[in-house]
């Protein structure tokens, strides 16, 4: 990864808003996409020039002002803000220390309390720490149920399990983009995004735009092989005593045909556990 994630943010953003977007009139033929740096630092109220050096890396210390209106200015939503004093190093580093990857046994002991309900934990970089009988069935199509992002760009099954694969494929880099700016120096997540960029254009193209995306609460519409389309909602929960950590719960709309579906994976692969075992 870069080692100036301000300043390729920032550009991005820049060239993600059009001028008409920002109440500005464009005059003559733009060289660029989007903003110009100038216009920019007009709408932000700073200097050309310290915002020129902001893109370019030459400055690094932003006050916590300044991101603040630069963040009016490219009209970022709350978690581009947060993203943006992240890669500017303006959030406190213990906020994010003392990470693990350890599931502790009340956890999973409570994953396997939904029974009727996928549940699975998480970490900022989408790797699956653990997950209950029905999240291992609802995502057996996979080769390997290890890590959320590789699952959908690198896995044959992801374009076929998701059916919204486009909308998936940006939740989770967004995601990714995130987790790089609470912790950029994870060793983890540099060597998921070079795993990524080698064997995907989708995700280098998607992961080059910068857009920063947490969790949503937003349906997630599946296929799977064995009992056809489900739509799920779903709940993140952080876990406590392990920063970065998040619990998933999916759930069907009861008495929907989602639920009947959700039901009858859950019976065909106990079935197929108890024939087996």
């Amino acid at each position: 990864m870069s080692d100036n994630q301000l300043g390729e943010f920032l550009r991005a953003r820049r060239a993600a808003l059009r001028p008409e977007d920002a109440g500005m009139a464009s005059h003559g033929v733009r060289r660029v996409a989007g903003l110009r740096r100038e216009e920019v630092a007009v709408l932000a109220g700073v200097n050309a020039d310290y915002y020129t050096r902001l893109e370019q890396g030459r400055e690094r210390h932003p006050s916590a002002q300044v991101l603040d209106a630069l963040a009016r200015a490219l009209q970022l939503d709350p978690d581009e803000h947060a993203h943006l004093h992240q890669v500017a190093g303006t959030v406190p580093s213990e906020r994010f220390a003392h990470t693990t990857d350890q599931v502790g046994p009340a956890l999973r002991q409570l994953l396997d309390g939904y029974p009727g309900a996928p549940a699975f934990v998480i970490n900022r970089t989408l790797d699956v720490l653990a997950a209950n009988a029905l999240a291992q069935a609802l995502h057996s199509p996979f080769d390997q149920v290890d890590n959320l992002a590789r699952m959908a760009f690198l896995d044959p099954a992801g374009r076929q399990f998701y059916e919204r694969w486009g909308h998936t494929a940006q939740a989770v880099v967004g995601h990714l983009r995130q987790a790089a700016g609470l912790d950029p120096d994870s060793p983890r997540l540099r060597e998921l995004v070079r795993t990524l960029t080698g064997h995907s254009t989708d995700f280098t193209r998607l992961w080059s735009a910068h857009a920063v995306r947490g969790k949503t609460q937003e349906a997630k519409h599946l296929r799977h092989p064995e009992v056809g389309p489900l739509i799920l909602t779903y709940q993140a929960f952080d876990v406590r005593d392990a920063p970065g950590q998040q619990l998933i719960v999916y759930q069907a709309e009861p008495g929907s045909s989602s639920a009947q579906a959700l039901a009858l994976l859950g019976s065909l692969h106990a079935t197929s556990n108890r024939v087996t075992g």
